[in-house]
């Protein structure tokens, strides 16, 4: 393992239709001497970020420990605004765009930075809205414990949602460790690259690129599902899918994430009515006999004793419920005051282990082994079902769409941007090519639903393959690989902004070095190797679960229970 730090195209993730205007978006800078930034240098202008955030905290009305979740407006001081943009203007040197397409306008380096910092207005209160609308756990939670029974469904609950909290917390200490208005994290893969190098960000966004368009497959399929119950199967389920897929089209056109914020308050209340609607009409009528190959009496189990392969797709069900670490950095990046991210991470992780692991032992304790994923379309009365069908489409079509505006801007900025040489998403062009690219995004996504009609299994294998490594892998890995580096730099000499390389008195491929990255501090060294166990229990339990789902999907299509591209609902088992 060799750490390096190279130099990546700030993908600019997110932007605001502000920002869309400016005609010359910079790309990172490099040091005075020509070189690429190491991790001294991120972590030299992160502490000056993170103490003008606490500087200017001073003036923000964003207070108290409750506050930001009812009110999700940043009211941030104007003056400070203004000072950062005249101290820009005082100092700052022309830059002239690079293209004629934004127009010819000068904007300095540092005027840049001050707009930059100007535009991240989200408040931990939006970001607690986007985490749970992005998690699709709750409606397959009631399936996983069918499939473990009750007891090993709590503990799992447990276990993962402490893991997936620490986690997230390791996301969050190395983000403001390591992200500032010079050199801005903007994606996950970039957290990574910073640590481990160019390889490991190219790791996490073919990974996040990967979870992204099945999660909108996904959400097609499911909603498919829906509206197939709702034609009474009447409607060809591959044309289901189409509808959804040219109403994804349709909605993903919208560009920024700014945008979503109403839509994505909307959807966690779309999402809570489901739920009680759910947990109303199951109490009150029978199972959906029809959506399963099951019979007799309803029956539930503290243990489910059966195939070690069919509980691990059940768990990685839940560990579904958990899978929003994917974008958290992206949230960050658009934070206000992102020192408070933990407080929108905490609050999620408390409403999903409460409020989803309550909704499946309640759905699973009326239904038992008759449950169906996802469990709204597990009414029997037609009435009622169409009813939570209806609601919960909306709320599905709203989380593919935040999906989708995500996947897309990963795959076009660091493939098309940074290796092709397409326009960045600012430019004119850029917005007609995101138009074209959101149309072929959904047409694979479509794909992916019809050829493989398997909710439970296909849900369970991106869980395992995607989900697993950006919620428990990877945050151990690079908290690991940060101490290291903080630790084998103890013994360098004083650090010169200016030429950040020169302190440094031996290398990666000297043995001093890695003596005191691994046992310059006792405490460090126990940190690490905990988390470096953690990392293999991980992967091993990720590469369980993959080949688990993988058989799952074989099996199926070799019993010719499942059908690619075929006009037969999935849940329409009566032949």
């Amino acid at each position: 393992m060799a750490f390096t730090i190279e130099a990546s195209v700030d993908p600019q993730v997110y932007v605001s239709e502000k920002e869309e205007r400016d005609p010359y978006v910079p790309e990172n800078y490099h040091i005075p001497d020509g070189t690429t930034p190491n991790l001294e240098t991120y972590m030299y202008y992160a502490k000056i970020q993170r103490d003008k955030e606490a500087l200017s905290a001073k003036n923000d009305t964003e207070d108290g420990l409750w506050g930001g979740l009812f009110s999700r407006k940043s009211t941030r001081s104007q003056e400070s605004d203004r000072r950062s943009v005249a101290s820009a203007n005082s100092d700052g040197k022309n830059v002239t765009p690079p293209s004629n397409e934004g127009g010819a306008a000068l904007v300095t380096a540092d005027e840049y930075r001050a707009a930059s910092g100007a535009l991240r207005t989200a408040t931990w209160g939006s970001v607690f809205y986007l985490i749970t609308t992005d998690i699709l756990g709750p409606y397959s939670t009631p399936w996983a414990f069918q499939q473990v029974g009750y007891g090993p469904g709590v503990a799992c609950f447990f276990v993962f949602g402490i893991m997936a909290a620490y986690g997230g917390f390791i996301l969050w200490r190395l983000f403001l460790k390591l992200d500032s208005e010079r050199y801005p994290v903007k994606s996950f893969g970039e957290l990574g690259q910073r640590i481990y190098g160019r390889w490991f960000g190219n790791l996490c966004n073919i990974l996040q690129s990967l979870q992204l368009v099945f999660n909108v497959g996904i959400i097609i399929l499911q909603n498919g599902q829906g509206l197939s119950q709702m034609a009474k199967f009447r409607l060809c389920f591959s044309v289901c899918n189409v509808v959804w897929t040219l109403a994804g089209m349709f909605l993903g056109q919208i560009r920024t994430l700014q945008k979503f914020g109403s839509i994505a308050n909307l959807a966690i209340w779309l999402n809570i009515t489901v739920l009680i609607m759910t947990m109303v009409f199951v109490a009150n009528s029978p199972p959906n006999y029809t959506a399963v190959s099951y019979s007799g009496p309803v029956i539930t189990q503290a243990i489910n004793l059966q195939a070690f392969e069919n509980q691990l797709n059940g768990i990685m069900q839940i560990v579904f419920s958990y899978g929003g670490a994917m974008i958290f950095v992206e949230f960050m990046a658009e934070m206000r005051r992102p020192m408070d991210f933990w407080k929108a991470m905490a609050y999620s992780q408390i409403f999903i282990f409460i409020v989803y692991m309550f909704f499946g032992i309640f759905v699973y304790s009326y239904q038992g082994q008759y449950v169906v994923n996802p469990a709204n379309q597990g009414i029997s009365t037609y009435g009622l079902q169409t009813a939570g069908n209806a609601i919960s489409l909306t709320a599905g079509i709203i989380a593919a769409a935040l999906y989708g505006n995500i996947g897309v801007k990963i795959i076009y900025n660091n493939i098309f941007v940074a290796m092709l040489d397409f326009p960045k998403l600012t430019a004119t062009r850029g917005k007609y090519y995101f138009a074209i690219f959101v149309i072929v995004y959904w047409a694979i996504a479509f794909v992916i639903a019809s050829a493989i009609p398997q909710f439970s299994a296909l849900s369970s294998l991106i869980a395992a393959v995607c989900i697993f490594q950006f919620t428990y892998t990877f945050p151990p890995f690079m908290i690991m690989g940060y101490f290291l580096q903080v630790d084998a730099s103890k013994d360098d000499g004083e650090f010169d902004i200016n030429n950040p390389y020169a302190h440094r008195i031996d290398s990666w491929t000297d043995i001093s070095r890695w003596q005191r990255a691994v046992f310059y501090n006792t405490s460090h060294f126990f940190f690490a190797a905990w988390n470096f166990l953690l990392t293999l229990a991980c992967l091993a339990c990720a590469i369980l679960s993959a080949y688990s789902a993988v058989n799952t999907i074989v099996t199926a299509f070799q019993s010719s229970s499942s059908a690619a591209f075929s006009c037969h609902s999935p849940l329409d088992v009566s032949g």
